[in-house]
């Protein structure tokens, strides 16, 4: 039995792993690293100890310094969450040999199943199917070893999941950067760059089943969940039951899944990951640890599973047998990212001014207003769920939840959540796993005339709502002799111009040939007010993010956040960026710089790699000819940064 627990974690999941701490009578003990002073997290806590600076390494990803923390404030348990150190053997085994308590599977089941490699072979011996698949590493004989398998192939990360390390090779020139890139991923994500390459599927469903098993003897299985809404092998949407497989399939999954955890003799909550298509399912790996989508699962079952985690770890036994696991209802949970869907879900990073949580819904999130976001970590910022009598009451009220969610200041996914649930590929579970990757533009920002107005409407007043305030500054139309004149604005969004005549005075609006009767029936500038365009309101969030003053205004219209700007026609940086210019697409560190200075290349060439957020992107030569080099490897730069120029060829 243990009285305080250390959890080895932060943002969204030490929030929920403290929580169910404290419900349970537990002292609690946070962590942080350079980058999470004054973070939720440890304000949860009831005491917190810092780990380091900012780099995992150096904070989330130091066993002697977590270990020292629990050492340093008589923890007797640790949590690991997910992510992190939660599927590391190493840790696991240095925790237990501390006398600590470590609240997940023994150490020798973490070691082989949190590898992909070991759990497939364990799979094989449990008498479930897997892959085709060949694993080492070395990389010139993966190269040759795959030639057997037929392309296309998925390079793995042995030692962990979350997409972290993945890469689909479709053409056999580009196997060995694609397996270069995947073991720095690894090795920067989990600690080791061991790489396992299977048979890709086309068109698969990726279904996992959640073990919970006691150290009494008792395994069971609480239901499937469907994880196939994924970009860049990173799920974005999930839901429970899977909503397209059959009784026979899902009984074979759920079996197999409980077969192979009471095989390897699994004690804690774990999550059995397969491959579905049609009638076949192939096991793909397990994760020995809390999974980022647990909540839909406790949302069908009623069931508490941090909390069951907690007591299998005090040693108690389940207090449920099979029989009484009962799925009702549907439940889905939407992932909101510091993303920027338009640029191919590159991380962001930021200040988020604004932010507005859905209170129809559960939220497990640790972002609030003012906190910054930095790429040293994973971009998730919180996690909005629903539930349901049926799956297609749980999606219209995530429609509704997004369309609650405001988040200004910093770039995130939600907008783009909100159109994917409510599309027709949603509704009809019609969404693959690589379905997102095929159909990279297939719910683009629509045209919003309501956030237009709304941002029109502000930047036409701002004057009013800057300290020190000035005549020379003003652009309200103000005049000695009548009502204020009409304002003609330039705004800048979306990538395009808008010339925006606002006539506060009588209520009118207009672009072009298109013009609109507005009326804010709330003050702007407040969290949120209703906006009457035609007659019809609006409930818009506007957010000046400090820089009203500079004409810059976010505004949160049904869940999509936009900024728009007025832009210095002094200074147009478009009119003296040239095409040979490579800049940074998002902040991060320079990885690798693959030339120098004078060096010809050719259009495509990569110049070098960018990683955020443990994601790393190619950098190339927009056009062939001599490369100027203005970054080093190591640099950390911001976004928009000048990294490279190509000088175009005569």
């Amino acid at each position: 039995m243990f009285t305080s627990l250390l959890v080895a974690n932060r943002g969204e999941i030490a929030l929920r792993v403290l929580r169910a701490a404290r419900a349970a009578g537990l002292r609690t003990v946070a962590v942080y690293s350079d980058a999470d002073i004054g973070a939720p997290h440890l304000r949860a806590a009831d005491t917190a100890v810092r780990l380091g600076p900012a780099p995992a390494e150096d904070s989330y990803l130091s066993i002697p310094a977590l270990l020292d923390a629990a050492r340093r404030t008589g923890a007797e348990a640790v949590h690991p969450g997910y992510g992190f150190l939660s599927e590391s053997a190493a840790f696991a085994r240095a925790v237990e040999d501390s006398g600590l308590v470590w609240v997940g599977p023994p150490s020798g089941v973490v070691a082989r199943m949190g590898r992909k490699d070991e759990a497939r072979h364990l799979a094989v011996e449990a008498g479930v199917p897997v892959l085709p698949a060949v694993e080492g590493d070395d990389d010139a004989a993966l190269v040759a070893a795959t030639a057997d398998l037929g392309l296309p192939v998925l390079v793995k990360a042995a030692a962990g999941g979350g997409g972290k390390g993945m890469r689909i090779v479709r053409d056999a020139a580009a196997l060995p950067d694609a397996l270069a890139a995947a073991r720095r991923e690894a090795k920067a994500a989990f600690g080791d760059d061991t790489l396992l390459v299977e048979r890709y599927v086309e068109r698969g469903r990726h279904v996992e089943v959640q073990v919970l098993a006691d150290a009494h003897g008792t395994v069971l299985h609480l239901g499937e969940r469907d994880c196939s809404v994924q970009r860049r092998h990173q799920k974005v949407v999930e839901e429970a039951p899977a909503p397209t497989i059959s009784d026979a399939v899902r009984e074979r999954v759920t079996s197999g899944a409980v077969r192979l955890a009471r095989e390897v003799g699994y004690v804690g909550a774990g999550t059995v990951e397969f491959l579905v298509a049609g009638e076949e399912a192939y096991f793909l790996e397990m994760n020995t640890r809390l999974q980022v989508e647990h909540p839909v699962t406790e949302l069908i079952t009623g069931l508490d599973l941090v909390a069951l985690q907690l007591s299998v770890a005090q040693g108690v036994p389940l207090p449920l047998a099979q029989g009484d696991v009962v799925a009702r209802g549907h439940a889905i949970e939407a992932r909101v990212y510091a993303e920027d869907p338009a640029s191919g879900f590159l991380p962001q990073a930021g200040t988020a001014t604004t932010v507005r949580w859905p209170t129809r819904a559960r939220v497990d999130a640790a972002l609030e207003s003012g906190q910054e976001v930095t790429t040293w970590y994973d971009p998730l910022l919180g996690k909005i769920i629903t539930h349901g009598p049926t799956r297609e009451v749980a999606r219209r009220a995530m429609v509704a939840a997004l369309d609650d969610t405001d988040i200004l200041g910093l770039t995130t996914n939600t907008g783009f959540l909100r159109r994917l649930v409510a599309s027709d590929e949603f509704r009809d579970a019609a969404i693959d796993t690589a379905w997102l990757d095929r159909t990279p533009g297939a719910f683009p920002v629509p045209a919003d005339d309501a956030s237009l107005c709304a941002a029109a409407w502000a930047l036409a007043d701002r004057s009013r709502k800057v300290e020190p305030a000035h005549p020379f500054g003003a652009c309200d139309g103000w005049r000695l002799g009548g009502p204020p004149a009409p304002v003609l604005l330039e705004i800048e969004h979306d990538g395009v111009r808008d010339e925006v005549r606002v006539d506060r005075a009588a209520g009118r609006m207009s672009v072009g040939d298109r013009s609109w009767s507005v009326r804010a029936l709330a003050a702007p500038l407040v969290a949120s007010w209703l906006l009457e365009v035609d007659g019809v309101t609006h409930r818009v969030v506007i957010d000046a993010g400090g820089d009203m003053g500079a004409g810059a205004v976010w505004v949160a219209h049904e869940g999509q956040a936009r900024r728009f700007t007025v832009p210095d026609r002094r200074t147009d940086e478009r009119a003296i960026l040239s095409d040979g210019l490579v800049t940074a697409p998002m902040p991060g560190l320079v990885r690798d710089v693959r030339v120098r200075t004078g060096q010809h290349v050719e259009a495509g060439d990569v110049l070098g790699v960018l990683e955020a957020m443990k994601m790393e992107t190619a950098l190339t030569a927009p056009h062939t000819g001599a490369v100027e080099v203005r970054v080093r490897s190591g640099d950390q730069v911001t976004l928009g940064q000048m990294l490279f120029t190509v000088g175009e060829e005569p």
